[in-house]
């Protein structure tokens, strides 16, 4: 799986040689209508070939057209990976080459030809897939699933078993009160446990988002334990039975929660990006706003529909990008270049400078501003004037 560093290093690629070309190949499994599943292969090898015809046609370099082979080469052996979407990043002239297996995220398998590498359709991989724990929990157990880009393992197992206090209940049930305020305290001994262990895990950063699966009955008692830190983290419970539950049932309830909490969060943040606008406040839309909040640093998180294109230019000394198809830079005066699509070069930009990015399903509202905006941390024309202001 492709790191947080991997994919900031591809965002800081970008051709300098003449000819040189920077190659992204996203391999995306479909439902094989025979147990080969040589389709897929099929349909990769085709769209690699039409690429290869293009550039030869072109007379471009025999570099792109080598890396167009190999990965040829490679799309002969996909068939054996249904499961699993891939992607590949290669430049021969500068000696990458870069393999990832991915949860599904590209729409559907494409090659991309250009002087940076496309990672637009990697987004998704950091934005939905957090690095997510599942605690099973009843009253003298615990089981604790690690889930990660659609694959999970076991992490951890508690046991702590009720001890036997008493043989009766003694004379008149005198001592069944007694024996009733052990078990609790045994009971809630072992939630402490828990929460110890989930805190833990949580300082170590071994998960980002936590569901519980646990009796209704049982579950104020353990969300009373559970240290803020973990509170934070946790994205709802659902009912479990420990004796019944299997761990595919487990994972497909997890998935449930974290989706309806994606959903919640992704019409939160199109919301706060969009009274932020109103309101002159931390919020912006449309391209030209937000290409300007990103070269200023003021951006916090882009919001972006997943199929959103528009055409820009890009200044080819200082990088300056604007939704005016101008011929010269309006900030230093040289010559820009034009973007057929301009996320070739916001969406490196914004995994360089750790702007936080999501991409959207269609959004009536979202379409109403034009498809994307985003959150700022500060406005630095507020700043400035409050510095005036004060001198």
């Amino acid at each position: 799986m492709i790191s947080r560093e991997e994919l900031r290093k591809l965002a800081s690629f970008e051709c300098r040689h003449p000819g040189e070309l920077a190659i992204s190949f996203y391999f995306k499994p479909t439902t094989a209508h025979d147990k080969s599943h040589r389709e897929e292969a099929i349909v990769a090898k085709d769209v690699i070939r039409k690429t290869m015809q293009e550039l030869q046609l072109n007379g471009r370099n025999r570099e792109a057209l080598n890396d167009l082979e190999r990965i040829l080469q490679l799309a002969e052996r996909l068939h054996g990976n249904q499961a699993r979407a891939k992607a590949v990043f290669a430049c021969s002239t500068s000696g990458i080459w870069h393999e990832f297996d991915l949860p599904t995220v590209a729409a559907s398998t494409k090659l991309y030809v250009n002087r940076r590498f496309h990672l637009k359709p990697l987004v998704p991989v950091f934005s939905e897939y957090p690095r997510l724990w599942v605690a099973l929990v009843d009253r003298q157990r615990a089981r604790f699933l690690d889930i990660q880009f659609e694959q999970f393992r076991e992490h951890g197992v508690l046991m702590n078993p009720v001890p036997r206090h008493g043989r009766s209940d003694g004379y008149a049930g005198y001592d069944a009160g007694h024996s009733e305020r052990h078990e609790e305290n045994d009971f809630r001994r072992h939630y402490q446990l828990v929460a110890e262990f989930l805190k833990s895990g949580a300082e170590k950063k071994q998960f980002e988002a936590l569901v519980i699966g646990c009796h209704d009955v049982n579950w104020p008692e353990l969300q009373g334990q559970l240290h803020p830190y973990v509170q934070k983290k946790l994205l709802g419970h659902f009912s479990a039975d420990f004796n019944t539950l299997t761990d595919a049932q487990a994972k497909q309830e997890a998935e449930r929660i974290l989706q309806e909490s994606l959903q919640r969060h992704h019409e939160n943040l199109i919301r706060e990006a969009i009274e932020g606008a109103k309101s002159n406040g931390l919020g912006v839309t449309g391209l030209r706003r937000v290409l300007r909040a990103t070269e200023m640093g003021e951006v916090e998180t882009l919001l972006m529909a997943a199929d959103y294109t528009a055409r820009a230019v890009e200044c080819t000394a200082c990088g300056h990008m604007d939704s005016h198809m101008v011929p010269y830079c309006p900030l230093c005066g040289r010559a820009t270049r034009q973007l057929n699509d301009v996320c070739e070069a916001l969406v490196p930009a914004a995994i360089k400078n750790s702007i936080g990015m999501v991409l959207l399903p269609r959004d009536e509202t979202l379409d109403r501003v034009g498809n994307i905006a985003a959150i700022l941390r500060f406005r630095a024309d507020r700043n400035t004037n409050q510095l005036l202001a004060a001198s």
